[in-house]
């Protein structure tokens, strides 16, 4: 079975996990997927991460994270830019999430980046999701 949208899946994935509050999710790897679980490591969104080799095809695991009373950290993500409908935005015009309280996610010529960062560089690019 190929999958047409393999950030949305993951994006399901971790918020299925997240709202069962599982410990541990695993999504198949690509580098785009690897960037964007690196900017939820960077920002506190999620404990960790692992790459597990496969000659098949390489997974990973995200180990989310809750707050001391088992809070959940990621309370939304949202997938923005779909296979069907791309969203852009130029660099003035790069969203805020619940007035800087949450990110967004950013394709651009200098790679995957936080919206913040993107606006630091005055780089435009593809959004593809929200979270917070």
């Amino acid at each position: 079975m190929s999958v047409s949208d393999t950030i949305g899946d993951m994006l399901t994935n971790i918020r299925n996990a997240n709202s069962a509050n599982h410990l541990v999710t695993e999504v198949p790897s690509s580098k785009m997927i690897c960037e964007m679980i690196k900017i939820l490591l960077e920002e506190g969104y999620i404990k960790d991460y692992k790459i597990e080799r496969n000659p098949i095809q390489d997974r990973i695991k995200i180990y989310l994270k809750y707050g001391p009373n088992k809070e959940k950290i990621i309370t939304g993500i949202r997938r923005i830019s779909k296979p069907g409908l791309r969203v852009y935005a130029r660099k003035d015009e790069i969203p805020r999430v619940l007035g800087g309280l949450g990110i967004s996610i950013i394709s651009t010529s200098n790679g995957i980046l936080t919206g913040r960062k993107a606006r630091k560089l005055g780089v435009s690019g593809e959004v593809i999701c929200y979270v917070w």
